[in-house]
């Protein structure tokens, strides 16, 4: 791995809390059951993706976090059309639905994430943009794929803070995303993203952080009870507004209420 890449000082021991009980067993298998043949019709439907109507991939996307026992708050303005960045803080495996649900967009992730059962050759065929983040020297293709894919008209979502933070803290945000709204001319639109139970307590349940594998952290999701997402999408950053990408990458971060590395 190499020494520049991001990372987050949460682990799973010291950060999130644990879910579920004996009792709970029931309920997450029927919930684990219910995501599976979402996600199985979702690699389906697949080769039909640029025919499929944009409030279909938000209803689907809607259908994995609710079968994951997670409801759903989405707050703010609708997001706009066009070419657009969309950036948020990353704290779990459930972001990336959540963020579908707010536009259907095209996914930067870490190319391992090719590898995954199920999760990978969805996110293949999907179009997701994949970046080898041990390799510098390739950031700058990346970087011009996704200002096409701007110029285009088309959505992609960024997590930029490059690693997984528990929720209770934020690292960050990287600059590299934000050349490629200031490429193409595109808005860039931030959104806050929180998990709480339903007595209104912070939780961090839901994060997938350091040596954290993927189906504990789906396991301890779908054993819980009561998790609320909560999706804040706050006002975009027209294109133009800011001509340098470390301004543009600490606008959005400003817009979520965040501080690097702290609390709100």
């Amino acid at each position: 791995m190499s020494v520049w890449l991001p990372s987050a000082p949460c682990t799973p021991g010291a950060c999130v809390e644990p879910t579920g009980s004996a009792t709970a067993v029931p309920r997450a298998v029927l919930r684990t059951t219910a995501m599976t043949v979402l996600l199985l019709a979702g690699i389906t439907l697949v080769p039909l993706g640029r025919w499929i109507p944009a409030e279909a991939i938000r209803r689907w996307s809607r259908w994995i976090v609710r079968a994951a026992g997670v409801r759903i708050r989405v707050t703010g303005p609708a997001a706009p059309t066009g070419g657009l960045l969309l950036v948020a803080n990353h704290i779990s495996w459930l972001d990336i639905p959540l963020l579908a649900a707010v536009r259907p967009a095209r996914m930067l992730a870490k190319a391992e994430i090719r590898q995954w059962p199920v999760a990978g050759p969805l996110a293949a065929g999907g179009g997701v943009l994949f970046i080898d983040r041990d390799r510098l020297r390739a950031l700058p293709d990346t970087v011009a794929r996704m200002a096409d894919v701007l110029r285009s008209g088309g959505a992609v979502a960024v997590f930029p803070e490059g690693s997984t933070w528990c929720g209770r803290a934020q690292g960050d945000f990287r600059r590299a995303a934000f050349q490629a709204a200031l490429d193409a001319g595109a808005a860039v639109q931030p959104v806050r993203i929180r998990y709480r139970f339903a007595g209104g307590a912070a939780s961090t349940a839901p994060a997938y952080v350091g040596d954290d594998s993927l189906l504990a952290s789906v396991w301890r999701v779908v054993s819980a009870r009561g998790l609320i997402a909560e999706v804040e999408v706050r006002p975009a950053l027209p294109a133009g507004a800011l001509a340098d990408r470390r301004d543009l990458a600490r606008a959005a971060q400003h817009s979520l209420g965040v501080r690097a590395g702290g609390h709100p």
